[in-house]
């Protein structure tokens, strides 16, 4: 089954839970200064600790007959930040790579993602690029992923319309299917100040080739929750289009969040509980975690989500 058919034949879809923050402070993995988490496709010890918590993930969904949308750790690996490092192109092949490894030895059902992301700092909207200009930027690593074909493309944590209208853009012209996910507030909207329902309508109305879905990530559902259910965002739209939430444990503020010294984190059962009033509420259907989940957190909320016999 494709991806687009994976998200129109289940009720529910997990993602994976959190990479970044589990690769720093449980195995102690050193990150690269310009592509961060791309560049452990090529050290023993990184390729070793993706495997494991890719394998962490693809266990939970496999026990709880859902598919799993994996995505490769690639959101800071662009043109810019690969041409200023050791690294070249062949970055983005190699880590759609490792992660087709675990495709293929895994009984799970799951789709190898391409992660993408902002030029700027996505927890404070920084220099962002105007649509056009991001079209062009994004474009790079876009048609990269295409060229490994990878099963659906990813833009993660985006803060700021316009980039995100350029991201739209340059995913859809890649030929693959894709995802818009957004950096929110609990007042329903972007970092740069656009509702939630106003950033959705302007990149459909902009994008020749529509995201397959949006959704959010790197927020608490309790902060989501309360960002759908402002009146500007209870809309058809919305409901039609929004999908789903890479939950973060902490209900800290983007601006806290990035670089805290300790990761908080709700616990398990909680959160659990937390996503599946989205469900319930707002008619959520994909599902995973961000930082400071892992799998005891996949596991509660994959046990909550699975179909019933």
């Amino acid at each position: 089954m494709d991806f687009v058919s994976c998200l129109a034949s289940h009720d529910s879809v997990l993602m994976e839970a959190a990479l970044g923050t589990r690769l720093q402070r449980e195995f102690r993995l050193q990150l690269d200064d310009q592509v961060e988490l791309a560049g452990l496709v090529y050290e023993a010890s990184g390729r070793a600790a993706l495997t494991e918590l890719w394998r962490e993930y693809a266990d939970v969904a496999e026990r709880h007959a859902l598919p799993l949308l994996a995505a490769t750790p690639t959101r800071r690996a662009n043109r810019e930040r690969v041409s200023a490092s050791r690294y070249d192109e062949s970055i983005i092949r190699d880590n759609v790579c490792l992660l087709r490894e675990l495709q293929k030895q895994s009984s799970a059902e799951v789709y190898a993602g391409g992660l993408m992301g902002c030029r700027g700092d996505a927890y404070r909207a920084t220099d962002v690029l105007p649509a056009a200009e991001a079209r062009s930027f994004h474009a790079w690593q876009a048609d990269l992923f295409a060229e490994a074909e990878a099963d659906y493309l990813y833009a993660g944590i985006m803060p700021a319309l316009p980039e995100a209208i350029g991201m739209a853009q340059a995913l859809g012209d890649s030929g693959l299917p894709y995802i818009i996910s957004f950096m929110i507030r609990g007042n329903g909207r972007l970092l740069d100040g656009t509702t939630l329902h106003d950033a959705i309508a302007a990149i459909d109305a902009s994008a020749d080739a529509q995201p397959v879905h949006y959704m959010a990530n790197c927020i608490h559902p309790t902060v989501l929750y309360e960002a759908l259910s402002q009146p500007f965002n209870s809309t058809e739209l919305i409901g039609e289009r929004f999908w789903g939430l890479q939950a973060n444990g902490s209900h800290l503020p983007p601006e806290e969040l990035d670089g805290a010294p300790e990761i908080e984190s709700s616990e398990a059962v909680s959160l659990a509980n937390d996503v599946l009033r989205l469900r319930d509420d707002k008619r959520l259907k994909v599902f995973g975690g961000c930082c400071g989940t892992d799998a005891t957190h996949l596991e509660e909320i994959a046990r909550r989500l699975a179909p019933r016999p």
